[in-house]
């Protein structure tokens, strides 16, 4: 039947109905959402998720750590933070800011009163007496890319001078990674961002806090069944996310005019066998028996010192499955003894790569590191390279990393040296020269600075201990070797108690605002003298009315 001119009238006619029901069906849910968003914020239902919130210190106004802001990251009762920071609001003339962007291993973990940070404030003070240098560290626990961003976002805001990107560990068991505990897993960047946004809201807040049962933290145990293979259809979608957000996180920081640092991330190899491993797919059981068989004769003849030997037997088993993690890094460590560095060099790299408990950035993470700092205008400080070089034979160990992926005081120091040259080489210069990495004061001389005494030192290595009696470290392969030679250097070094309080007395007359000092010297000082420790920890606040509190849980007026 033809269309008339009477039917193509009714047909036009009718359009706009159409167009107003599916405006309507888009719309008015979308109005209602706000209006419930804007009643939860008028009767202050849930909280900012903003990175900073106002506040003071010593009455001055400032942009204080918002507590709730990594909330879209982590489930209920399991939000970790990193050390509580506060930016003056007001720039004094001749600051210059810095600000220090990763996860655990940036944060200094495990203490941030020697992280590569602190180290490189130390410098940069001694080197330029004339600027005040603010360097803040936001390095957190258990976060990655995806939480890297919006905190770049919110410090451009705070006058920044620099960002010094050092990240990597978490892309795959972090927030929305592809072997995370934390949050669902295996999305689009679309999707992610969009869940990100939702949970921000304080309609989010509330569908949250009603449909997620709330947990606790369990450390590195939680992922124990969360294992992915280098091979994974899953590692694609997780190597392009951090890329994207690394380029859009550089594209935020320098859109503030600031200077935008990218460091590769440094992991031991020779010290650090696998967490976990999978055989290859479509392993027969013949072929499974095979291998197991020689794996023990290679293990054996290892142990016995039969090197050789146990190299064939296990490059033999190779042939048959050569995706086991734990199989490479046996055969890295035999070629080691043999005095084979650079063989054995590809195979721990191979071996780190194929652990299927990805707490470690490898090889393509670097890669993008790399790659991003160069495309996109950033400034690279090589830490990969820094930390092999002063490796022996090149590869990075528990000279310079504790466990696997955070460094020792030492491997804090090379980095932060590494920093201040790069950073140098910007600046003015002084007395008529420009000033290079050789003028950086020693590890000595610096630890002098940040009061790392022998208590401390004994400390920290006591509490790598204890970690590493926990899974997944008590799976690895040479876990006794690393425990052994922990034990060792925590030895105690029988440094008096009046020569550990004077140091912490002169390092905090040299930097009398120095809250991290003030803060350690208290947990000091607490089972010797209670009251000068409980005046220690109130000089330690980040801000005004910061909660304070003693290590047996009493709070600090």
């Amino acid at each position: 039947m033809p269309v008339t001119e009477t039917s193509t009238a009714e047909i036009a006619a009718k359009r706009p109905r159409w167009i107003v029901a599916v405006a309507s069906a888009v719309l008015v849910p979308l109005v209602l959402l706000a209006l419930i968003e804007g009643g939860l914020r008028l009767f202050d239902v849930g909280y900012s998720t903003d990175l900073t919130v106002p506040c003071t210190v010593h009455g001055a106004a400032a942009a204080c750590y918002n507590l709730f802001f990594p909330a879209p990251f982590f489930p209920p009762g399991m939000i970790k933070t990193p050390q509580a920071y506060a930016i003056p609001a007001e720039k004094a003339p001749g600051t210059y800011r810095i600000f220090v962007l990763g996860e655990s291993a940036a944060m200094g973990d495990p203490d941030p009163a020697y992280a590569f940070s602190r180290y490189l404030e130390v410098m940069l003070r001694k080197n330029y007496p004339a600027l005040k240098f603010e360097v803040v560290n936001t390095g957190s626990v258990a976060i990655n890319s995806h939480v890297l961003l919006p905190i770049a976002e919110g410090l451009a805001k705070q006058q920044p001078d620099i960002f010094i990107i050092y990240s990597g560990n978490n892309e795959v068991v972090g927030p929305y990674g592809a072997g995370t505990a934390l949050t669902a897993s295996g999305m689009s960047m679309a999707v992610i961002r969009s869940n990100i946004f939702v949970r921000s809201t304080r309609v989010g807040q509330l569908l949250t806090k009603i449909g997620t049962q709330k947990r606790e933290w369990g450390g590195m145990e939680m992922f124990l069944d969360k294992q992915v293979r280098a091979n994974s259809p899953l590692m694609k979608p997780t190597y392009d996310n951090f890329e994207e957000n690394l380029r859009d996180t550089v594209a935020a920081a320098r859109r503030s005019g600031a200077r935008v640092i990218v460091s590769t991330v440094a992991t031991s190899l020779k010290d650090c066998a696998p967490f976990a491993s999978l055989h290859r797919e479509n392993l027969s059981a013949e072929e499974l028996q095979r291998w197991n068989a020689l794996v023990r004769q290679g293990s054996e003849l290892e142990t016995a010192r039969s090197y050789e030997e146990a190299l064939q037997a296990y490059e033999t088993a190779s042939k048959i499955d050569d995706q086991y993690a734990e199989l490479e890094f046996r055969i890295a460590r035999v070629l080691w003894r043999t005095g084979d560095p650079g063989s054995a060099r590809e195979h721990f790299v191979r071996a780190r790569d194929l652990d299927t408990l990805r707490f470690r950035a490898d090889r393509k993470i670097n890669e993008i590191n790399r790659n991003v700092a160069s495309a996109s205008g950033a400034e690279l400080v090589d830490a990969e390279s820094v930390l092999s070089q002063q490796s022996p034979a090149g590869l990075i160990g528990s000279e310079l990393v504790y466990e696997h992926v955070h460094m020792t005081p030492a491997g804090n120091y090379l980095l932060a040296r590494a920093m201040f040259a790069q950073i140098a080489s910007k600046l003015p210069a002084q007395n008529g020269r420009v000033i290079q990495e050789a003028d950086a004061p020693s590890e000595i001389e610096c630890e002098q600075m940040l009061a790392f005494t022998s208590y401390d030192r004994t400390r920290i290595l006591n509490e790598m201990l204890g970690r590493l009696a926990r899974p997944p470290f008590t799976s690895q392969v040479n876990h006794a070797d690393q425990v052994l030679r922990l034990t060792l250097q925590a030895q105690d070094a029988g440094e008096s108690p009046d020569t550990t309080a004077a140091q912490y007395e002169w390092a905090i007359r040299q930097r009398p605002d120095d809250r991290v000092l003030h803060y350690n010297y208290a947990l000091f000082l607490f089972d010797r003298n209670r009251q000068a420790a409980i005046a220690e920890l109130a000089l330690s606040r980040p801000w005004d009315g910061f909660p304070v509190f003693a290590p047996d849980g009493t709070p600090v007026n």
